[in-house]
């Protein structure tokens, strides 16, 4: 019987010189993925997925895009149990340039869309990177539609 367990995070970009990029990190067994850890207490997965993006990012100034949450499973071995993990992956949108590696990876890049798709090690948050892509395709087409 798996234990189950709950993880949360964002898919964090940026605007350089017009050019979105993703915010990739190194994890410790050498995965690139987005930030995210374990919902704590009575968290809702937004918060855990804000507090993940505060602490493994170092990053303040950023705000959840509305609209936007898939999730990916994975199982795993840990301590002679088996762990039954779901990470909810929201988008998160830096106003800041910069980011802070943490203790709890080794490495961060930014990195355009097909960089990133091709850098993620998984295939869970490869799809929905995809498809978070598409997402804001779609929204800054519409933000630009409204303008014109």
């Amino acid at each position: 019987m798996a234990v189950e367990a709950t993880s949360a995070g964002a898919i964090l970009f940026r605007d350089t010189r017009g050019r979105r990029e993703y915010l990739l990190l190194k994890s410790r067994p050498g995965d690139w993925e987005f930030p995210k850890g374990g919902v704590e207490g009575e968290e809702e997965l937004q918060q855990t997925a804000i507090r993940e993006v505060q602490e493994e990012a170092g990053i303040e100034d950023f705000r959840l895009i509305d609209g936007f949450r898939e999730d990916y499973d994975y199982v795993f071995e840990a301590n002679g149990k088996t762990i039954h993990k779901t990470v909810h992956l929201f988008i998160a949108k830096s106003f800041e340039a910069s980011a802070e590696l943490s203790n709890e990876h080794r490495d961060l890049q930014w990195r355009d869309y097909e960089q990133a798709v091709n850098t993620v090690t998984q295939d869970g948050p490869r799809e929905i990177l995809e498809e978070a892509h598409e997402f804001l395709d779609e929204l800054e087409a519409e933000a630009e539609s409204e303008e014109a």
